[in-house]
C-alpha cells in the first residue's frame, strides 16, 4: 500500500510509533519518544524551563539525568517533571536558577526543587513577632530540619549549598538589616511564589528595607503551572516579613496573605540539586 491509502487518524495514542530513517537504518520510535527529540533538537537548554511536561522520572535521579544536569544540557528534563521518591513527589521548579549569583558566585548548573504538598505544618515564632527576620526565626533556625533530613534522604550529597541574602533584623515591621548565608533548604519568598511583592512592605519614600535577595524572579513551575501552588488547597509559609507580627503566606483558597507568626501552617520549602 501506499503511505496515501492508509487509512487516516487525527491524533496519536498511547504505544503508537513512527517510522524513521537515516544513517542508521529504518527503524521504530515511539511517538511519546519522538514528540521528546524532536524538543530536544529543536530548544536550547534554557528554553527547558519555558516548557512544563510533568513527565514521571523514575524512583532516583539516575547517572544519565545527573550527566544532564552537570554538562548544562538538561537533557530530557523539563519543568514539572518530578521524582517519586518517600512517597513524595519532587517537581522541577526551575533550571540555573540561581547561576552565577551569590557574594560567592554559584556556578554549578543545577535545578531547583519543590515537593508536591506540603511536608508538615510548623509556625514561624513561638509568639507573633518577626525580631529578627526570617533568619532569627524559629522556622529558620529549627523548623525546617525535618524538611532538610527529608531532602537530604531523598537526594543525598545532590542536594547542593548556594549564598543567599535574608533578612536578620526587623525595624517597624520592615525588614531593616540582612546579609549572605549559606542556603541549602529554604521558604519561598513572595516573588518566587507570585512574580512580584504583595504583602511584603517596600520603599514609603524615606525607608528603604532591606529586601536584597537573588530569589529576584518567579518560578518557572509557577509562571507555567500557578495550579501548582492551589491543588492541594493547603496554608503554605513564605519568608517574607509583613509587620512585626506577620510573615507572609499562601492561604489555602489559592489567594496572597500573611499570618501571625504563631500560627501552624504548611512547610513547602525549595532546594536545588546538581553534581
Amino acid at each position: 500500500m501506499r503511505i496515501n491509502e492508509y487509512p487516516k487518524a487525527t491524533s496519536f495514542d498511547e504505544g503508537d510509533i513512527l517510522i524513521k530513517d537515516g544513517t542508521n537504518g529504518t527503524k521504530g520510535i515511539l511517538f511519546s519518544d519522538a514528540a521528546s527529540a524532536l524538543l530536544e533538537s529543536v530548544l536550547s537548554p534554557m528554553m527547558h524551563r519555558n516548557v512544563y511536561r510533568g513527565k514521571y522520572l523514575g524512583t532516583s535521579v539516575t547517572d544519565a539525568q545527573k550527566a544532564a544536569i552537570q554538562n548544562g544540557t538538561f537533557k530530557d528534563l523539563y519543568i514539572g517533571d518530578y521524582w517519586t521518591i518517600g512517597g513524595k513527589n519532587w517537581r522541577i521548579a526551575d533550571i540555573n536558577y540561581f547561576h552565577n549569583c551569590g557574594d560567592t558566585a554559584f556556578t554549578k548548573n543545577h535545578l531547583v526543587i519543590v515537593p508536591e504538598g506540603i511536608l508538615y505544618a510548623h509556625r514561624m515564632n513561638a509568639s507573633n513577632t518577626t525580631e529578627g527576620g526570617y533568619i532569627g526565626s524559629e522556622m529558620r533556625i529549627s523548623g525546617l530540619d525535618s524538611a532538610k533530613a527529608t531532602i537530604e534522604s531523598a537526594f543525598g550529597n545532590l542536594v547542593l549549598t548556594h549564598r543567599d541574602h535574608f533578612t536578620n533584623a526587623v525595624t517597624n515591621g520592615k525588614a531593616s538589616g540582612g546579609t549572605w548565608y549559606d542556603s541549602k533548604v529554604e521558604l519561598m519568598n513572595e516573588i518566587m511564589v507570585y512574580g512580584c511583592p504583595i504583602f511584603t512592605p517596600g520603599c514609603d519614600g524615606s525607608t528603604v528595607p532591606n529586601l536584597y535577595t537573588t530569589a529576584k524572579k518567579q518560578l518557572a513551575i509557577m509562571k507555567l503551572n500557578p495550579n501548582v501552588i492551589i491543588a492541594k488547597r493547603q496554608d503554605i509559609w513564605l519568608r517574607d516579613v509583613v509587620s512585626s507580627a506577620c510573615f507572609a503566606d499562601v492561604y489555602a483558597n489559592g489567594g496572597a496573605d500573611y499570618n501571625d507568626a504563631s500560627g501552624s501552617y504548611g512547610v513547602l520549602p525549595y532546594f536545588v540539586i546538581g553534581v
